[in-house]
């Protein structure tokens, strides 16, 4: 967290990010780390939907996505691709579980950057259910999965080949509706809240991860044994380092996430909130320091990958510099090349390097 409360009004993200293409590069590491994967199914593949119907939540509200209805002709053999999918996801392909599956729902979202689906799964035996998506491989998303899987206390699964890409839902109260319905509920621990926040804040800017707005993350609650304890999780990686603006790579910066903002400074201390970021910084120096060999892998793809303009670039490069009162970030050309500084800078990985 900055010093000061955060000028919410001032941050522009681009409405419409441009998709970059996984590189052959990039494909290599991916295979190398066993992220790409033979699987049948493509993106393209889910595209032959006959009909489609508005998909409303409990209280009757659109979600934004739609449930589609396709052709008896393609149904059994796309539902048998989808199970078959699953279980290469979740279970490393072993195929015993496909006889007690059945996809219930497939639902598509034309708003989101990635124009994902989502396939709802289910359990015959019990019917419990679990979800995972079919996206377009944009390069900067797979970036954002893999450094959050190395870098942050949580593992993501997710496999790409070709232009497909595959994740497993992540699962947490949405940010949005975890400020609206639950934020304000008697009882509730935010100081808890607000040092979690201030944590997320820190892995964000540290890794160079972009609009964390409250619809782009969940809230992880877990029950201790005397009360809940929190975790913030990013779900949407479309923004690993694309942006030009320093304070974009800052969740408290959007306005979106104010209410929670607005309790940190009120409740914590400046020697508290930095207790906090550097308590994180140290976490996250050990788990690179642990996966340096991978990291450094994928940093040397990112540092040869197009995932941003030569003007965003510049301007992050700038921000960075000011921020870090360190020139050398100036220098960098690619913004591959400004989260390794970053990294550097910030987690003091000089032994490592």
């Amino acid at each position: 967290m900055s010093d000061a409360p955060a000028p919410f009004d001032q941050v522009m993200i681009s409405r419409k990010k441009p998709p970059f293409p996984v590189s052959s590069r990039f494909h290599l590491y991916l295979k190398d780390y066993e992220r790409e994967q033979n699987f049948q199914l493509r993106y393209e593949d889910l595209k032959g939907w006959s009909e489609s119907i508005t998909l409303e939540d409990k209280t009757g509200q659109n979600t934004l996505w739609d449930t589609l209805i396709y052709p008896l002709a393609v149904r059994d053999e796309l539902d048998e691709n989808l199970k078959r999918l699953y279980c290469l996801l979740k279970m490393a392909g072993d195929l015993s579980a496909v006889k007690h599956l059945f996809v219930e729902r497939v639902d598509f979202c034309h708003f989101a950057n990635s124009q994902p689906f989502r396939i709802k799964i289910v359990n015959q035996y019990n019917d419990n259910h679990d979800y995972y998506y079919v996206k377009q491989a944009d390069a900067s998303r797979v970036f954002g999965l893999e450094l959050e899987h190395l870098l942050s206390p949580n593992n993501i699964n997710f496999l790409v080949q070709g232009s497909t890409l595959v994740e497993e839902h992540i699962a947490g109260i949405p940010g949005d509706v975890f400020l609206s319905d639950y934020f304000h509920r008697p009882g509730l621990n935010k100081v808890r809240i607000a040092k979690e926040f201030v944590k997320f804040n820190e892995r964000c800017f540290v890794r160079l991860l972009g609009d964390m707005r409250a619809y782009n993350y969940v809230m992880d609650v877990t029950m201790d044994f005397d009360e809940e304890q929190f975790r913030v999780r990013s779900i949407d990686f479309d923004q690993q380092s694309y942006e030009g603006d320093i304070r974009v790579y800052l969740p408290q910066f959007h306005k979106e996430n104010k209410p929670i903002v607005d309790i940190v400074w009120e409740i914590l201390t400046l020697d508290t909130i930095r207790q906090y970021q550097v308590e994180e910084r140290v976490l996250l120096a050990r788990r690179a320091k642990n996966n340096w060999p991978r990291i450094n892998d994928l940093l040397d793809v990112m540092e040869n990958s197009v995932i941003s303009t030569p003007e965003k670039i510049v301007q992050l490069g700038e921000g960075l510099a000011h921020f870090h009162k360190n020139d050398d970030f100036r220098s960098c050309t690619s913004m591959g090349e400004l989260v390794r500084r970053n990294l550097e800078t910030m987690l003091d990985l000089r032994e490592v390097v």
